[in-house]
């Protein structure tokens, strides 16, 4: 059973710049970049900044020709994003991590809001590791640079502006920003090697005045893969690089007599974050011990970092290159576990031959709904029981016919992609 495919043209919209970096992760870029490969908007640029390792796993893609490649292999994501934007041609520069994967319909949703002139940043929501749940939503900076959740419309852009005591949270997974507003702020600080480096920015933002939108249905899936700061599981590794930044940012956003209480107050926090992750078993005693050093070793050495040296040339270093974006159809396909390895090969077949694939396959049980990105296929697959959950909102179990589940969950995800309107109703 398969449903419609999506009509319509990718039409001829802002010119965007999507600036990747990747260091140590070769492999997600990978599949970052397969998902970026089936955005249905235009025109778009890629620019990749990436250690050697990542450089060497895109050169094999289809459309390596198309992207712009920057070696880079310094662990200082302020400095690399600011070498993209330096490549950055679009009138708009998008980021996106390299352990995330864009809905097909990512830019065409982020980049409504850019019509209106004093759109100066845009941001969407961000799903986890399961597809289902939101990481991030909207959110805003208090005056201490600490994220606070917003109340916004689940469906359509808002247009926010800042106010004296708050700051619009962009998601560094998940953002875009006039690049003549990056010029004139500087770009991004390379005093934040790791962290804060969005926030900071987002605090600039708003002190020049600057309309944020939320677009909510602009979505990104992200991963939370590995670094050298966290483990798969997100359990800490070394925390000198949080410590450091938070010292730069209370130096460039909180009076003076308000620093030593914030950083005790923040300091706590990050204990009680380590004793939960000893109680559950992801550390031993000696590591919160160590963390701890860690933490203030790198607060006190980010108390004499050299501080907002980030600026980045008005005009781009090299002319837009345009990706060769497509329109393709976006189907759905459903399957039943028996059947399913047979279907996702059809499915398979058919996003080989250009169509973006959605492949749902469920099973008679109750089981929570997973959604993933597969980029050796490069289908999407949607998996869970017909009674289960697919939102936080809904019951344990409902029962349901398996034919109006299957409208339901695509429905669900119809504007972000692609499916028809007639098949949705």
């Amino acid at each position: 059973m398969t449903a419609p495919p999506v009509n319509g043209a990718l039409g001829n919209g802002v010119p965007v710049s999507i600036v990747i970096v990747s260091r140590n992760r070769p492999e997600a870029l990978r599949r970052c970049l397969a998902g970026v490969g089936q955005l249905q908007y235009a025109p778009f640029e890629v620019i990749v900044v990436a250690d050697p390792a990542g450089i060497a796993a895109v050169r094999d893609l289809p459309f390596t020709d198309a992207l712009k490649l920057v070696d880079f292999d310094t662990a200082n994501i302020s400095v690399a994003r600011n070498l993209g934007i330096a490549q950055a041609a679009g009138e708009v520069v998008a980021f996106i991590d390299d352990d995330a994967v864009p809905e097909p319909q990512w830019l065409r949703h982020l980049m409504a809001p850019a019509a209106q002139p004093d759109v100066a940043a845009m941001t969407g929501f961000v799903r986890g590791r399961n597809g289902i749940s939101f990481q991030y939503r909207a959110r805003q900076l208090n005056a201490l640079g600490e994220p606070e959740h917003l109340d916004v419309d689940a469906e359509t852009p808002s247009v926010l502006l800042p106010s004296p005591s708050r700051a619009i949270k962009t998601e560094g997974t998940n953002m875009a920003f006039r690049r003549d507003v990056l010029a004139d702020l500087g770009g991004f600080d390379p005093a934040f090697h790791y962290f804060l480096d969005e926030t900071d920015l987002n605090m600039r933002l708003a002190r020049a005045g600057h309309a944020t939108a939320i677009v909510p249905l602009a979505e990104v899936h992200h991963g939370f893969a590995a670094n050298q700061m966290r483990s798969a599981n997100r359990v800490p590794r070394d925390l000198y690089d949080i410590g450091a930044s938070w010292a730069v940012f209370h130096r460039k956003h909180l009076p003076e007599q308000d620093r030593a209480a914030q950083w005790a107050h923040l300091r706590a926090a990050e204990r009680r974050r380590l004793l939960r992750y000893l109680v559950s078993g992801g550390l031993e005693p000696r590591d919160v011990t160590r963390l701890l050093h860690r933490l203030d070793r790198g607060h006190a050495e980010g108390i004499e970092r050299v501080i907002g040296n980030g600026a980045v040339p008005r005009e781009a270093h090299s002319a837009f290159r345009p990706f060769p974006a497509c329109l393709r159809r976006s189907v759905a396909m459903f399957t039943r576990p028996i059947k399913l390895a047979k279907d996702r090969a059809k499915a398979a077949k058919r996003a080989e031959s250009g169509e973006i694939v959605t492949l749902f396959n469920l099973s008679p049980t109750a089981l929570y709904h997973h959604v993933a990105f597969d980029p050796i296929n490069a289908i999407w697959l949607q998996t869970g029981g017909i009674y289960g959950k697919s939102s936080r909102d809904e019951a344990v179990f409902r029962l349901t016919r398996r034919e109006d589940r299957l409208k339901k969950e695509v429905r669900r995800v119809a504007r972000q992609r692609g499916f028809s309107d007639d098949y949705c109703r």
